[in-house]
């Protein structure tokens, strides 16, 4: 068995497709290392999705994972599907710094929308759904909750932007409104949510 050969059959073993299989999945868009990207057989992916080293998606049983268009994932993402769907819109950004989604218990689906950013290791799980322009920014652990759709990070009204969770600690069963933010120090409640305009003021 030559190199190669160990490589993809270690991969089969592990229920990811091999490194020639990956490549025609991901046709049309940008794998920057086939060899360190693992995904599963039900792992669909619409064009021009900027895949980075060391990203994993994990689908099994009758779940799927999903992406349409242009999105990027930075090294250390990491999506499973095993007990419900997650399914991805388009121009978004997981990573710098990790981002984690798991749908992975009875219930669970993560539905995430357009022209959103993960950043800096946030968790998703349970049945979440993550608007348009919606923000998790940090080590913050999200399990069911729901951000309201709104504009990009870019969009120049802070309070017409997609509902944002930065900071840390454990964000359930919450609501964040378009243009609304929780700042998480440990403790995460809609007692502390504000309007963006608070930390970014209106130009």
């Amino acid at each position: 068995m030559s190199p190669f050969e160990k490589i993809d059959a270690a991969r089969i073993a592990c229920g990811f497709l091999t490194v020639r299989e990956t490549l025609e999945v991901l046709e049309g868009n940008l794998v920057l290392d086939p060899f360190s990207t693992l995904v599963s057989a039900s792992v669909g992916f619409g064009r021009n999705n900027v895949i980075y080293p060391g990203v994993t998606l994990r689908a099994s049983g009758a779940a799927a994972i999903v992406f349409a268009d242009e999105n990027t994932l930075h090294a250390g993402t990491l999506i499973e599907a095993s007990h419900g769907d997650v399914t991805i819109g388009s121009n978004n950004q997981f990573g710098e710094g990790g981002f984690t989604a798991k749908a992975n218990r009875d219930g669970a689906r993560i539905q995430i929308g357009s022209n959103g950013r993960y950043l800096n290791n946030p968790s998703v799980f349970g049945a979440c759904c993550l608007g348009d322009g919606t923000q998790i920014l940090g080590n913050i652990t999200v399990d069911s909750c729901s951000l309201g759709d709104g504009g990009s990070f870019m969009e120049p009204d802070p309070d017409l932007r997609g509902g944002l969770l930065k900071g840390s600690g454990v964000a359930r069963n919450l609501c964040i409104p378009k243009g609304k933010v929780i700042v998480g120090n440990g403790t995460i409640s809609e007692d502390n949510l504000l309007p963006q305009s608070h930390f970014h003021p209106k130009s």
